[in-house]
């Protein structure tokens, strides 16, 4: 794995460290980049957002250094709360296009929200709602079918359908093997969204799904079948014209790392590979040490890899529970592009000229009048914090201006 520097524009938002998020892949349209759509997550603070960020790739410099966007989108309507756990999906229908969020959890409602109780959470009523990523506009839909919330589900959209897979429900803390087909049509007054329960579904929870080729197969690794068991079969799954096909698949050869653990997560590399990530044991054990393997399902040859396993530290990993496995955001690139990298001898150079001069831009040094943080001898603020204190948008005044996250009230 090579790691390469990438960084914000500066007329991007604040995009806070997000855990849990609902991620969906916004395809290049009308000239617009290749983007995704971020919404909700868990702040270092342990606080749930509620809000909807579009990351884009902004730019690619003469030494391959991606420079991102990250815009807030406004959301008016009725948008959903703040949660995490939850899925977002883009779906297609008569020219236009829409994200849909569903599921997740949030903590209890201001009112029931006690010192005792203060971190409880409760599955999000199930309502479907639906984005419109040009303007923000959200609008909240009851269905019949969904009579539970459910969470750390899979979502697969293929045109202007969803399907829901799995999911957690607290309620009766069960992973009943649900399986719904939502149908969206974009209709020019208002939406019209029908549910379908299906059967054949997967009893399973914060798996992963990868993405085989161009079309729409799909392999689901990882995951959860019961509390603290992990689901060590796989599966493949097909979207078609007629519906979705499950069957099950030939797992990997599984390491003795991956068998023994009681926690895994990770997420989906694109073309047919995923991250997986075991914590590392032993006696003592190991300070935030993960086993990281690569598996592979498809080559250009057409068959099939075994995992190739790799250990690395950890910079930082909270605790997590089974049940809440991290699913982290990953950028996938083309692997033509990845093997020009590492075939070409300067894309591995670093070039300090190629860093943006942040004494020139003051990024970091302006704040509000009543800043007292020395950046020389400042304490974190969050736990992501490794070189400089965390900086917040505010709108407030002429322009707006950046804050130090210590100095929000």
């Amino acid at each position: 794995f090579k790691l390469r520097p990438i960084s914000f524009s500066n007329n991007s938002c604040y995009l806070p460290p997000l855990r849990y998020p609902a991620v969906a892949r916004l395809e290049s349209r009308d000239g617009t980049p290749e983007s995704y759509v971020i919404h909700g997550g868990r702040t270092p603070n342990n606080e749930l957002s509620a809000a909807l960020y579009i990351l884009s790739v902004e730019s690619r410099g003469c030494n391959r250094k991606l420079t991102l966007c990250c815009e807030e989108k406004e959301l008016v309507g009725e948008p959903p709360g703040a949660r995490y756990g939850h899925t977002a999906n883009i779906v297609h229908s008569r020219g236009k296009r829409a994200c849909v969020l569903f599921g997740g959890r949030s903590y209890q409602p201001p009112g029931q929200r006690t010192t005792e109780m203060w971190n409880s959470v409760v599955d999000c009523p199930p309502q479907v709602f639906l984005v419109d990523l040009e303007y923000g506009c959200c609008s909240a839909h009851w269905l019949p079918e969904f009579t539970d919330g459910q969470s750390f589900h899979l979502a697969l959209s293929r045109g202007d359908s969803v399907y829901l897979l799995g999911g957690h429900t607290l309620t009766s803390d069960s992973r009943p093997p649900r399986l719904f087909r939502l149908r969206v049509e974009l209709l020019l007054g208002s939406p019209k969204l029908s549910c379908e329960v299906l059967d054949n579904s997967l009893s399973i929870t914060s798996a992963i799904a990868t993405r085989l080729g161009s079309g729409h197969e799909y392999v689901i690794l990882g995951g959860y079948q019961a509390d603290q068991q992990k689901q060590l079969q796989c599966c493949s799954v097909v979207l078609d014209e007629t519906g979705i096909h499950i069957e099950p698949r030939e797992a990997p050869p599984w390491s003795g790392e991956i068998c023994s653990s009681r926690v895994w997560f990770g997420g989906s590399l694109g073309k047919g590979s995923a991250l997986l990530a075991v914590p590392a044991e032993g006696n003592p054990a190991p300070a935030d040490a993960f086993y990281l393997y690569q598996v592979n399902f498809e080559q250009e040859g057409g068959a099939e890899d075994i995992m190739q396993g790799y250990s690395q530290e950890s910079t930082d990993m909270e605790d997590s529970t089974p049940l809440e496995d991290s699913e982290e955001l990953y950028f996938g690139r083309d692997p033509h592009e990845l093997e020009m990298l590492a075939s070409d001898g300067e894309g591995d150079t670093y070039n300090e000229d190629d860093e943006e001069d942040e004494s020139q831009t003051g990024y970091w040094i302006r704040c509000c009048a009543s800043c007292q943080i020395d950046v020389n001898t400042w304490e974190p603020f969050y736990s992501t914090e490794l070189t400089r204190p965390a900086m917040i948008y505010c709108s407030q005044g002429e322009g707006g201006h950046w804050v130090h996250a210590q100095c929000m009230e």
